[in-house]
């Protein structure tokens, strides 16, 4: 008897739990996403090998069978329906990556190294206005505000169109809305964007955006992006760049404020701030399952089982990143660990180009957070603290915590 497909929860109540379900399953297994039947990978060496495959594409309009009747009525469309590079395959993946990665180039995420300090420290400032006693959400007040006013700076969105950008932005990676609630909310986030660029075709800059707008390929044809192949690059940078470095810097507070071995890791030098990033990056990558990839011929598997040619895949990170044929005692954090080789920037020639500026980011919000509040503590016990309500997104709804011990006379 076939093993029953495993339904994944939309509002991600146990994630763990069902990663650790997934991995009993074998390296890969079918399950339900929203309604969609996929293959879930979540065995390291499977999935790198398929990541990296030219058997494997993102490009659901070319190679996937149910794309026309699934597109119109699946609450993730948007995942698969954006025309850029993250659902591009072979040559025009080639060429639109070429167009955007200096965007992200070394001297250019160099270069955002003092305004990122800058963005953080103000944000410090303020936390430290705030009274003794006073508890305090991390999630909203720091893991929030930095990447989306570094992404912005990055596309040059101006200040009164960031908190519209960041409202439609979360609304993409929640995975309990209707149909129509997520149509809504792309036609909101389209329009955001067109008004960006028809800002900045008026005004150019020095920001993503212009130079976007501005792209050529000299060896193409010379017409650059489409317009639908503008505004969704910006849908991916947005996206990729906010969201997930919110969710890296939310489990980064946590791992430290809930195992204070770790701090002592850091404070005897046993590790920095580089070990801290990774680690958290593997126990609990910013996305959990990433929407979707399709079979270009079948795919025999380990088990015996195939991937028939047209099935769909689901890359899941992090369950593949707590593999205990992958990490010694995987389930536990630990600093000190002498790899901390992850997933959670993909794998292969969809790699995120914004790796680099995440880690940055990452790195520096806690440095500089746990210089100023070295006795910061949870107001809540770890298994307290709530998860977002996705099976995409990884996070917590919030982080409270005092920023300094409360006295007592």
């Amino acid at each position: 008897m076939s093993e029953q497909i495993l339904v994944l929860d939309p509002t991600g109540s146990d994630p763990d739990a069902e990663h650790q379900a997934l991995r009993e399953r074998g390296p890969a297994t079918l399950v339900d996403i929203l309604g969609v039947r996929a293959w879930s990978v979540s065995d390291p060496v499977l999935l790198k090998q398929l990541l990296t495959s030219k058997d494997v594409s993102k490009d659901g309009r070319a190679h996937w069978p149910a794309f026309a009747e699934t597109a119109p009525v699946w609450p993730l469309a948007l995942w698969i329906s954006v025309r850029n590079m993250f659902t591009a395959y072979g040559g025009d993946h080639r060429r639109l990556r070429r167009m955007i990665a200096p965007a992200f180039s070394s001297r250019r995420i160099t270069a955002l190294g003092p305004a990122i300090e800058q963005i953080i420290t103000a944000l410090l400032d303020d936390l430290d206005a705030l009274p003794t006693g006073e508890v305090v959400d991390l999630r909203e007040r720091l893991a929030y505000p930095v990447p989306i006013a570094v992404i912005c700076q990055i596309m040059g969105v101006p200040q009164e169109q960031r908190a519209g950008f960041r409202g439609v932005v979360d609304r993409v990676f929640e995975t309990t809305l209707t149909t129509d609630q997520a149509v809504a909310n792309s036609g909101a986030l389209y329009k955001a964007l067109d008004a960006l660029i028809e800002a900045k075709r008026a005004a150019p800059g020095d920001d993503m955006t212009s130079l976007l707008i501005a792209a050529r390929d000299d060896e193409g044809d010379g017409t650059g992006l489409t317009h639908e192949q503008l505004r969704d690059t910006l849908v991916l940078m947005i996206s990729a760049g906010y969201e997930t470095t919110v969710n890296a810097i939310d489990w980064g507070l946590v791992a430290l404020l809930s195992d204070p071995d770790q701090l002592g890791h850091l404070r005897a030098g046993r590790a920095d701030w580089d070990d801290i990033v990774e680690e958290t990056l593997r126990h609990q990558p910013a996305v959990k399952h990433l929407p979707l990839r399709y079979a270009l011929t079948d795919i025999p598997l380990p088990n015996g089982q195939n991937i028939r040619k047209g099935n769909a895949i689901l890359a899941s990170y992090a369950a593949a990143n707590r593999h205990l044929d992958w990490h010694e005692d995987a389930d536990r954090f630990d600093a000190t660990r002498p790899s901390k080789e992850h997933l959670a920037f993909g794998h292969g020639v969809h790699f995120c180009l914004g790796a680099p500026l995440a880690r940055l980011e990452v790195a520096t919000a806690l440095r500089l957070f746990f210089e100023r509040f070295p006795d910061v503590e949870l107001t809540a016990r770890y298994d307290e603290l709530e998860r977002l309500p996705s099976l995409i997104s990884n996070g917590h709804t919030t982080v409270p915590v005092h920023l300094r011990p409360i006295t007592t006379r």
